[in-house]
This record gives structure tokens, C-alpha cells and sequence, in this order.
């Protein structure tokens, strides 16, 4: 898969590809778990097997969390189900932003890009809660790379 350029998106700037926020360690380990997608009103497994990024599986679909396994060995964000009951998760991603945020990466364009970058400068852009912290936690560390942005401090 090839990256494609986000220059129709100039204010969108992860500075982390999904393969590598995979590669460093989120969601314990658990993003690309089966699931139960109250969205599309069935069980979903095995989105992530298009990307073939060649991550070890216990770093995509482990069914426990283990922060050990994420980079700041801190857990960091709510559960699918409080997302869902947001109103967060579109059908055509029901594991949520990262979902959304793989298929972008890799090319796809579609009618939630609009909101799905909004959310991601409110998060981690350049004026986002999250970024603009002078003192980030290691939650708040790893919340950011959950959301495509890696900083050390």
C-alpha cells in the first residue's frame, strides 16, 4: 500500500503512520479485537488483514489489554461501547478513528474525512486539548500516539 499526500487536508498533520503507532504500542494490544459492532448490529474480526504491515498479531488483536504492551506502558482512552454511544463510530469504520484513520493513510477518501480530522484537531493539532499541554503525562503521551501524534515529552 502506498501513502497518499494530505495536502487537501493542510491544517491535518499526524507525524505517525498507523503502521508505526501498531509498531510502538497502542490499545494494550487490542485495537483490531473481534468485536460485537452495535453500529452494524453484528460481530466484526479481521479489518486490520488488508494493511499487512507484518506487526505481530498479539500487537493488533489480543483479546486482553496489557499496557506493557503499549509504548508508555500507560492505559489510555474509553471503550468502544461509550464511543458508540457518542455517536462517534461511523459504519464504515466500526472500530472507530484509528479504523478511519488506516484507510485515509492508505488512500481512501470518503464523506466522514471532514469530521474525522476536526475531531484530530481538537485532540492532538496544533491548538488540540491534548497537544497543547505543557505537562503531558504518560496517559496523555499515549493518548497522542493513539491519535497519530507521537511526542516524548
Amino acid at each position: 500500500m502506498r501513502e497518499i499526500s494530505f495536502a487537501d487536508f493542510p491544517k491535518f498533520r499526524p507525524n505517525v503512520s498507523p503502521e508505526e503507532m501498531f509498531r510502538l504500542g497502542i490499545f494494550g494490544g487490542t485495537y483490531w479485537r473481534p468485536i460485537y459492532s452495535s453500529v452494524l448490529g453484528k460481530p466484526i474480526k479481521n479489518h486490520h488483514k488488508k494493511f499487512k504491515w507484518g506487526i505481530p498479531e498479539n500487537m493488533l488483536s489480543a483479546t486482553e489489554c496489557d499496557k506493557s504492551k503499549n509504548y508508555f506502558k500507560a492505559i489510555s482512552g474509553t471503550s468502544l461501547d461509550y464511543w458508540e454511544s457518542k455517536g462517534w463510530i461511523a459504519a464504515q469504520d466500526p472500530y472507530g478513528w484509528v479504523e478511519w484513520y488506516c484507510n485515509f493513510y492508505y488512500g481512501r477518501r470518503s464523506p466522514d474525512d471532514d469530521r474525522q480530522i476536526k475531531r484530530w484537531l481538537a485532540f492532538a493539532g496544533p491548538n488540540g486539548r491534548f497537544r497543547t499541554r505543557k505537562s503531558k503525562s504518560t496517559i496523555v503521551r499515549q493518548g497522542l500516539l493513539q491519535w497519530a501524534y507521537f511526542t516524548e515529552q
